[in-house]
């Protein structure tokens, strides 16, 4: 005698208890870990969903469910705690945003890894994970890059002039940028670097004129190759490697 197939609601309300934990540990809320025979229940039940005969073969329905859910947490839990944050304080949020995203996206593709597994390879869509990237690039980072890249200039720029700044801050805040680009460096070249090294010209533009003026040849040239070092510094710190090379072409051309 076989097995009475699962509904979808059915199914899909113990893969609801599963997400409903995940995001109370996520929000720090008094919550004990997953244990195997939990992980193992959530996970077996996506894998009965999606093997059993047309029409309860839900495998396309979850696939749909799995984006939905990673939609409805950006839009309850993300979006609005970004919503009054300004400055460095909106730069700390998202980077901590983004971190328990990725966590969600984790949990959720070892869940859901049948999917993966078999529909996705069958259908030719996204991967689990490419999907959840997509979910926070649409709906987070389209909405606020505009703003981070101010806000990383401007402390970008307040380091030039002498003061302390988190650094690792900024680098967690321009990793965004790259994966944002799903394994291409396009978001962070178009939406960060292109600006950065105008800014950059612009900065030892005026620099440059002003050191004519008041130093010695000596000292111009002395300045120069210290702000070269430090430009070359920023760049193991918390810029991307590939920004190097453009980095150094600009100091030089003004310097």
């Amino acid at each position: 005698m076989g097995c009475e197939n699962i509904e979808f609601d059915q199914g899909w309300g113990e893969m609801e208890k599963g997400i409903e934990k995940l995001k109370r540990i996520l929000a720090g809320e008094k919550e004990t870990p997953f244990t195997s025979r939990e992980y193992m229940t959530l996970y077996t039940t996506i894998y009965n969903m999606c093997n059993q005969k047309a029409p309860h073969d839900y495998s396309e329905q979850l696939y749909d469910k799995y984006k939905k859910t990673l939609d409805e947490y950006i839009s309850s839990i993300v979006l609005p705690s970004l919503k009054d944050k300004h400055d460095e304080f909106m730069l700390r949020e998202l980077v901590e945003r983004w971190l328990n995203h990725k966590i969600m996206v984790k949990w959720l593709t070892r869940f859901f890894h049948y999917l993966d597994r078999y529909f996705i390879i069958q259908k030719s869509v996204p991967a689990l994970n490419e999907v959840g990237t997509t979910c926070f690039l649409n709906l987070v980072y389209e909405d606020v890059h505009p703003t981070i890249q101010d806000i990383v200039l401007s402390l970008i720029d307040k380091e030039r002039e002498g003061d302390q700044i988190d650094r690792a801050l900024l680098k967690n805040a321009l990793e965004i940028f790259v994966e944002m680009g799903l394994g291409q460096m396009n978001r962070y070249q178009d939406d960060f670097e292109a600006r950065f090294l105008q800014e950059t010209t612009n900065y030892y533009s005026r620099k440059a004129s002003k050191w004519i003026e008041e130093d010695s040849c000596p000292d111009y040239l002395l300045k120069s190759e210290e702000c070269l070092k430090k430009e070359v510094d920023r760049v193991s710190s918390y810029l991307h490697s590939s920004s190097e090379t453009k980095l150094i072409k600009v100091s030089f051309s003004v310097a």
